[in-house]
């Protein structure tokens, strides 16, 4: 088919991409690994680099992955915002006697996995703060109700500070903390406490934070057990673009040796709750990510990983539904889970995280001429919604996610699970020496 003034058009915008941009962007579409330093480049793209960069992820997604848009129906359970760690870009975590901690007991958290398996997820994720006096064995011990009161549901949980922290408080290895988790029916590891992979960077951001060396190490025991994690990367704050590269050819490396990440999750950096923006002590902090660099990030991730982590997520929390979209054209190709509940990005000031519900998700992917398809945590296809007819989810029926499953300002407001008092009950109960 002859298209003369289109091919001219085209013509006419790749004379203008800049020589280095072209090479890279011809060897990652001849199927090369692009290097840090390229991808570094493209984190600077603009312009007509840009267009082009963002066509390349799009073409690289769909010959990998297909048109498919996948998400999954899940439910975020953080069960204490109470935590030893003061990192500076967290507005979740509360002191352990401030008014506003919280700790669920075993049994609500089993109640609202419950609720959300009858609303029908297939998932939980369960992460919370690092709750000072905590039986260092209470990530297994909940796994292990929830998993007797619920055992078709996938557990994915905890972050690898939650098990880092589990594992210090009982003096087990990381391994066997981790072995005793897949025991209890742990699926599946949040790829989260990542934030960016560069020590200089997690210092001024997160000081006392998993170290990237005790990170990377966490993962691979993690993947060597037979435990996938997901992946991410938190930006637009302190970090430049080889910080960026390096981060991302960090997670390439690990998925080399081990294949065990299943998704790579972007996280920009929500600004205005964050401590970090209020103490004014890092004179180089932005407030966030711009949409060009949101945009930039889907698709030099693409880029970067297509060959070996084919699964990039869009953060509709982070990001919001509009730009969310926009990211399956720079190459993304899932829009992550319902959540139900959101807390932490919540608590930073992030607009959105009560609850996407299932027919949302189908009509933004259509919007986008995409096919939708929920699937499991590991990325199997549980049904593909190949036509448009209306289809009902139980989720979708629910009119005020707020008074239906509560939120996160609600919660720190309740009498009801105050941390104090957990706290003050362990102390109560521990051995006199």
């Amino acid at each position: 088919m002859s298209i003369p003034h289109l091919q001219k058009s085209l013509d006419a915008l790749l004379s203008d991409v800049t020589t280095a941009t072209g090479h890279i962007l011809d060897r990652a579409l001849g199927g090369l690994d692009i290097t840090v330093d390229e991808a570094a480049r493209l984190f600077d793209a603009s312009g007509t680099d840009l267009t082009v960069l963002t066509a390349a992820a799009d073409y690289l997604r769909k010959k990998t992955v297909g048109d498919v848009v996948t998400y999954v129906i899940n439910r975020n359970i953080n069960f204490t915002n109470v935590c030893v760690k003061a990192c500076g870009f967290c507005a979740f975590s509360r002191g352990h006697l401030g008014e506003e901690g919280y700790f669920l007991p075993t049994e609500e958290v089993i109640r609202r996995a419950r609720e959300a398996r009858d609303l029908g997820a297939t998932e939980v994720c369960v992460q919370a703060g690092l709750a000072p006096g905590m039986d260092g064995w209470h990530y297994v011990k909940l796994c292990q109700a929830l998993k007797e009161s619920l055992p078709e549901l996938h557990i994915h949980g905890f972050s690898p500070e939650e098990v880092l922290h589990g594992s210090n408080l009982t003096g087990a290895t990381i391994r066997d903390y981790l072995s005793a988790l897949k025991d209890a029916g742990v699926g599946s590891l949040p790829g989260t406490s990542a934030e960016i992979l560069v020590d200089e960077v997690r210092d001024k951001i997160s000081p006392g934070r998993i170290t990237t060396t005790k990170w990377v190490e966490l993962i691979q025991t993690a993947h060597d057990l037979g435990i996938p994690t997901t992946s991410t990367i938190m930006y637009g704050h302190v970090e430049n673009s080889h910080h960026r590269a390096v981060h991302l050819e960090i997670l390439r490396d690990i998925q080399k040796r081990t294949g065990g990440i299943t998704e790579f999750v972007p996280l920009s950096f929500v600004f205005e709750e964050a401590p970090i923006s209020h103490r004014k002590r890092i004179p180089e902090l932005r407030t966030g990510a711009s949409g060009a660099e949101v945009i930039k990030m889907y698709a030099v991730s693409r880029l970067m990983l297509n060959n070996w982590i084919p699964n990039l997520q869009v953060s509709w929390v982070k990001e919001g539904p509009k730009l969310s979209q926009i990211g399956l054209m720079a190459g993304a190709n899932d829009f992550g889970g319902t959540l139900i509940n959101e807390s932490i990005s919540t608590a930073a000031g992030a607009g959105y995280g009560q609850l996407m519900k299932p027919s949302q998700f189908r009509n933004m992917i259509r919007e986008m001429g995409r096919i939708p398809g929920e699937r499991s945590t590991t990325y199997k296809k549980i049904k593909i919604f190949e036509s448009e007819e209306e289809t009902v989810d139980l989720l979708d029926e629910v009119d005020n996610p707020e008074e239906r499953f509560g939120s996160y300002q609600r919660l720190i407001r309740l009498k009801d699970y105050r941390f104090k008092d957990f706290y003050k009950d362990q102390k109560n109960s521990a051995p006199k020496a």
